[in-house]
């Protein structure tokens, strides 16, 4: 029960390291330790309760929220793009910028800047959340069926999810790049 506790509080707290425990726990999952359906639902719910969290403060505070976070080049990127996307065809963007790190508190703060309606956001925050936690749980549960070695397991998980994550990222990056925003953020 207390490894449930954890894994719902660093879930559902923005910015922790919520990818590498959930790897961590799908590796757990895969030597039997933790089912790896609860592990899944725990995630799900923490990612999606802390996605209201985040679109909460979208809804009081604004763009402000993202200051801090878009001051670099490559999370302003992030950020431009997503925003045009949500404004125009959000309910499929919101899902996919979940797999880029870090996607999941900007595409949350957006649609609450955006003043989506919670009946909009709710149930696309539920879906993402929920394949983001299964695709990120899965993967560890793979790397543990593959490398007895927990930690072996757990790395090459972390390093097959950056493998996929930083291209998607990248690609954010370029399409951002070629297609000038009309208005930023």
């Amino acid at each position: 029960m207390t490894a449930f506790v954890v894994l719902f509080v660093v879930a559902v707290v923005p910015l922790a390291p919520t990818e590498a425990v959930l790897i961590g726990y799908g590796v757990l999952a895969a030597s039997g330790e933790l089912s790896l359906t609860a592990v899944i639902a725990v995630a799900a719910l923490g990612c999606t309760l802390s996605d209201f969290v985040n679109f909460g403060v979208g809804r009081g505070v604004g763009l402000r929220a993202l200051e801090k976070v878009g001051r670099r080049p490559g999370p302003r990127a992030v950020i431009a793009w997503t925003a045009e996307r949500l404004a125009t065809r959000g309910e499929s963007i919101l899902v996919a910028v979940r797999f880029v790190p870090g996607g999941g508190l900007v595409g949350a703060v957006l649609a609450g800047s955006l003043r989506w309606r919670l009946r909009r956001f709710a149930p696309i925050a539920v879906v993402g959340a929920t394949l983001w936690s299964a695709y990120t749980a899965t993967l560890g549960y793979f790397g543990g069926q593959v490398f007895t070695d927990p930690v072996v397991a757990t790395l090459v998980s972390f390093a097959v999810a950056t493998l996929i994550g930083v291209p998607i990222g990248m690609a954010v990056r370029a399409a951002q790049r070629r297609e000038p925003l009309s208005a930023g953020p």
